[in-house]
This record gives C-alpha cells, structure tokens and sequence, in this order.
C-alpha cells in the first residue's frame, strides 16, 4: 500500500525515464570507449573515411522519438488524475504566508498541520497572503504552486495512517527552509473527533494566537534577536528611529504606533529593516484583534 493515490504513477514514470536514462548512458559511454582504442592513432595510422549509412540515422532518429512519446505518455498519464478532484472531496483552505501554513476546515476550524482522514480524497483550495510558494507533500507525490491572487488546487488520497512532511518547494524568502509543517492521516473516528475537541491552535493569550495565525512569529522573534523585523522583545513603549517619506525620526512603539504599522506597514519603517516585506492586516485582522495583540506585546519585556 502507498501513501497515496499518486504514488504508482509518478514513481513508475521515475523508474522509466531512470531506467532509460542509465540506459543510454551506460551504452553511449561504452561506445565512446570502444571508439577511443578502436580508431586511436596507433591502430589508424592513416585517418579513413566512413560511408555514412541512412539505416543507421532512421534507426537513432526513429527510436529517440518513440522512447520520448513512451516517457510522455506515461508521465501525463500520471498526471492527468491530479487536474480534478472527486466531487466528494473533502475541500480544505490552505494559505501559505511567510513563512507559514494555515489549514481553514469546511467547519472554519482552522490548524497549523493538516489533518485528513485515510482513504477519503481531500481536495486544497490553495491561496497565499504576500509571496509566491508552492506545497509539497514528498510522500503524496504531489506538488502544486501557491500563487498570490490564484486559485489553484491539488487533491489525493491518503492511504496510510501517519504523519508525513509539508514543505514549501518554492524559495519565498530568508526562512524559506523553515516553512514546514505536516499531514496526519487517521482514522475517520479519529478525524471526527479532532474536529470538535481538539482546539483551533492552544490554550493561550489570545494575542499570541493571533499572532501565530497570521505568521507574525516568522518575521519577528521573542528574545530580541534580529530577524525579518523588529523583535516584539519590549517593543511597547520602546524608543525606535523611523524612516518616514525618506526622513529619519524619532518615535515611541506605543499602542497607536504599532497597531497602525499593522494597517499600513510601510509608513514608518524601522531603520535599518527592508521596506515592503510585511503586508497589510488592514483587511485581514480586526482593530478589536489588534488590539489583543497589543495586549500580549506588552507582556514580552
């Protein structure tokens, strides 16, 4: 039994064009050899030439071309199943963002891994929040672009409890390596039961929730070390040096400060920290969130 549905196909498309591959290569590079001592000078004193033959050209034009059609039609033969998905997929929102993976249920459950149930075909309504990106699922066999403002899908089956990688396969910035997460296939008893007992991510502060949602983390760390962004380390009430429309400033990160750089980050960028790297929350977390946000913030001293 494989992982998933994909398996066979993209596995026997690999062997084949493998197998045809070292199978050449082997061959053209024993010819290669044979010529080498065959036609050296020693045993060819005299250079001699050799009648061109239209047999041989038919052969090695003919036999090319039909391995390529071979390996053609095996690979969209595996592949065409992967451009619709079974009417009674269970459809699942995947939103990819720097440098994170946010899984939204039917019922708006929303998690960092993906959980599936065996043997039932899942279909990934896949968008993202800034960059391009691209989910991967090596055991799947299946890999499918993230774009800004698509709407691309992928769908499978797995056919194996367990858990197994995400990545993204896509380079979509510094902590492009660290955008990984996983797929647990289960039971369905268990797959039902997750969606209703298991929380949306932990029992927290709410901010530090949101936070997580939304990828925050990615950019920004806890401890005061340097990353994308600012650290949140003491952020609120810290006295910061602002590039605003090409001036430096003085400003204190407090309240206002921040929850407007999450509306419109690119107003006051912190010196010596990239423009346009963060997008807008304007639209995606409410000012009641923001706020809640705030509120964690001020606990990280």
């Amino acid at each position: 039994m494989n992982a998933s549905n994909f398996v066979e196909g993209v596995d026997f498309s690999l062997y084949l064009i493998l197998g045809i591959s070292i199978f050449f290569l082997v061959g053209i590079t024993t010819v290669m050899i044979y010529f080498l001592f065959r036609y050296r000078k020693k045993n060819n004193p005299v250079a001699t030439n050799i009648e061109g033959s239209h047999t041989l050209e038919i052969i090695w034009t003919v036999v090319p071309t039909l391995l390529v059609l071979v390996m053609f039609w095996y690979g969209w033969t595996g592949y065409q199943p992967m451009l619709k998905a079974p009417k009674n997929a269970i459809e699942i929102e995947a939103i990819g963002q720097m440098w994170k993976w946010t899984f939204v249920y039917p019922d708006g459950k929303v998690s960092d891994s993906l959980v599936i149930p065996v043997n039932e075909p899942v279909k990934l309504n896949l968008s993202s929040k800034d960059v391009l990106h691209a989910l991967y699922i090596p055991a799947f066999r299946v890999k499918q672009d993230v774009v800004p403002g698509g709407d691309n899908m992928m769908w499978f089956t797995g056919q194996l409890t367990g858990r197994y990688d995400i990545l993204c396969a896509e380079y979509c910035g510094q902590l492009h390596s660290y955008m990984m997460t996983t797929v647990n296939v289960v039971e369905r008893d268990a797959y039902d039961t997750w969606l209703v007992t298991e929380p949306d991510l932990a029992d927290e502060h709410p901010g530090f929730t949101l936070l997580k949602k939304n990828a925050c983390n990615s950019c920004h760390t806890f401890d005061g070390t340097r990353l994308v962004g600012p650290s949140f380390k003491g952020i609120v009430g810290r006295s910061e040096t602002v590039i605003v429309d090409g001036e430096t400033k003085e400003i204190i990160a407090d309240r206002e400060y921040i929850i407007h750089s999450m509306k419109k980050p690119n107003d006051a960028i912190v010196e010596s920290y990239q423009p346009n790297l963060m997008i807008s929350y304007e639209n995606i977390i409410t000012d009641e969130e923001m706020n809640l946000i705030v509120d964690y913030l001020e606990t990280i001293k």
